[in-house]
């Protein structure tokens, strides 16, 4: 009988009241032994909450077949019995004898490859149920784990990579990110959030983390207090992209060093706390407080304060970046003297084994065996020499990761698209590859910075609302058959120029995009004015004169988004 009053209240809970039953019946965190268990009796002992939910909170994803979200229920496709895995790299940090390790498990359990994600952490793809436990023991071996990599948790926390290296940095606040990673990863005070949390801590003057998109964001700034000068941060809060894009808001607050701690831990609290972001799963993140439940900064600084139980001091002024590039593509002085990095392209962020494998080398012979990932999913080695740097340079070249990559090869993201990913439209790692060859083959001299971000879905993984160019994955019947397209976004900006990017009405096939991106940077180069960057060229245009440019005609009528119908049960969003 409680069994059947069980099922009955099961059959009418929401998604959201579904899954805030099974956080607080489990904290996955405590429960790896269920986890080798699994491993031990197979796939099909697993249950629907693991496979669902709790999964998730060790970093770990079911594996879509291939076809993304057609042929599946609820708008999202149908699994294999295969993982991903995600390995969590707090501020990008990685030493050669890691990276070895991460290709000894790659060529063991995932085909022989793995993807640098949009928040600096690695994943695989392809991992069976029975290499679980095997895999998760000797990434900790290495130093590297997997907890909180995914779930509603506090994900990857995301630095600047060249974080104690950086000639221009004002400070190196990577410990912070370590700290702030021990301090909310694995605490059962924060396994229970209402959604994901992103986090990002930087010292960098180009604020290469992206603070402009996350839920809270610290970011270096000087100033004079009783004649020294001392380093904290500015404070942004409810940042994030997805479907209803927002930027963060900043507080009128001066961080102090030492208060960065307490902060991160008590906006975490607010955020834990926030009963009204549990209701709907598809507005669970921070950033909708201020989009649906009217606050404002002044409050969510009045909240912070009186969780701190102190007074933080009023922001400083603050310039925001210039409009640059933020992916440490190239080779770069150090503050040591003497010392550059050298920033490997990682196209679409996708390494082989065997590539992995040459960067540990390179690291070891040409430098001090330190590595970090970028969140344009590139590749750096720290701490060569400068006399042997173009050396380098050609052996990374030689493996396929090019230091002098072309504007389309450094600017091109993708997220995972169809091809393992169950709420993916399109596939985007193989056509992002096709898209660069063909933008390099037909636009050779091209030599602006530019944003070229591909995301398969509404969800935008790929960051396609803060790109120059962002295209989101769609279907459209050709023939009488479905086809991949993709739709135009515009203008997307952080920094200076930070904006989210303008959904101009322009929709084709997928096999169409390098005609419409080439004749869009054709009238670019032609139409600009004396140093105009592509983000400005797009805000002087209306959308009718950017869809004429994208499709070589006038007067097509505006294509409407097609958001999607309805929210999707969980975004693979990095």
């Amino acid at each position: 009988m409680a069994g059947a009053i069980q099922k009955t209240i099961e059959e009418k809970e929401t998604r959201a009241q579904r899954a805030e039953r099974l956080k607080r019946e489990k904290n996955p965190w405590e429960c790896l032994a269920e986890i080798r268990r699994f491993a031990r009796e197979g796939y099909d002992s697993i249950p629907p909450e693991w496979l669902g939910t709790y999964f998730r909170w060790w970093g770990i994803y079911t594996q879509g077949d291939g076809n993304g979200a057609v042929g599946g229920n609820g708008r999202e496709g149908r699994a294999v019995p295969r993982f991903m895995v995600r390995i969590r790299v707090p501020n990008g940090l990685l030493f050669s004898h890691q990276l070895r390790a991460v290709a000894d498990l790659a060529d063991r359990f995932a085909r022989g490859q793995a993807d640098i994600t949009v928040r600096q952490n690695i994943q695989f793809h392809w991992v069976e149920i029975e290499a679980l436990p095997e895999l998760l023991e000797s990434l900790e071996r290495a130093g590297l784990s997997t907890l909180a990599a995914c779930g509603d948790d506090a994900r990857n926390i995301t630095g600047c990579p060249l974080a104690g290296v950086d000639a221009d940095e004002i400070a190196d606040a990577s410990p912070l990110a370590q700290a702030a990673t021990r301090m909310l990863v694995g605490d059962r005070d924060f396994y229970n959030l209402p959604r994901k949390f992103k986090v990002a801590i930087t010292g960098c003057r180009v604020w290469c983390s992206y603070p402009e998109i996350n839920d809270v964001a610290l970011t270096a700034l000087p100033r004079r207090r009783r004649g020294r000068e001392e380093v904290g941060f500015s404070l942004r809060v409810g940042g994030g992209l997805s479907s209803r894009p927002h930027l963060a808001e900043r507080l009128d607050a001066f961080v102090a060093w030492h208060q960065a701690l307490p902060v991160v831990r008590a906006a975490s609290e607010i955020f834990r706390d926030c009963d009204v972001l549990r209701e709907r799963r598809e507005r669970a993140r921070l950033k909708f407080l201020f989009l649906d439940h009217g606050w404002t900064p002044a409050r969510f600084l009045e909240e912070l304060e009186d969780r701190l139980g102190f007074r933080l001091d009023p922001a400083e002024p603050e310039e925001a970046p210039a409009d640059i590039y933020r992916d440490h593509v190239g080779i770069q002085p150090q503050k040591q003297p003497g010392y550059v990095t050298v920033g490997a392209s990682v196209l679409r962020g996708r390494l082989l084994a065997g590539q992995m494998r040459q960067a540990a080398e390179l690291a070891d012979r040409f430098a001090s065996g330190e590595l970090r990932t970028t969140i344009m999913q590139n590749l750096v080695i720290v701490n060569a020499r400068r006399e042997r740097a173009e050396e380098l340079a050609r052996e990374l070249e030689s493996a396929g990761l090019p230091v002098a990559a072309s504007a389309f090869h450094r600017g091109a993201i993708a997220c995972t698209g169809t091809e393992f990913c169950k709420l993916a439209i399109t596939e985007t790692k193989a056509f992002s590859r096709w898209l660069v060859d063909q933008l390099e083959e037909r636009l050779p001299g091209f030599d602006q910075q530019l944003k070229l971000h591909v995301t398969g879905c509404p969800n935008s993984c790929g960051q396609h609302w803060i790109a120059d160019i962002g295209i989101e994955g769609k279907k459209i019947k050709i023939n009488g058959r479905l086809e991949d397209a993709y739709y135009f976004c515009l203008g997307g900006a952080v920094g200076q120029l930070a904006a989210i990017s303008r959904p101009v009405g322009y929709r084709c096939p997928a096999a169409e995009v390098p005609d419409a991106v080439e004749r869009l940077l054709r009238g670019y180069l032609a139409g600009r004015t004396p140093g105009e960057n592509l983000r400005q060229f797009f805000a002087r245009h209306s959308d009718e004169q950017l869809r004429a440019s994208l499709a070589g005609r006038e007067g097509l009528p505006a294509v409407a988004r097609e958001a999607a119908a309805g929210p999707a049960p969980r975004s693979l969003e990095a």
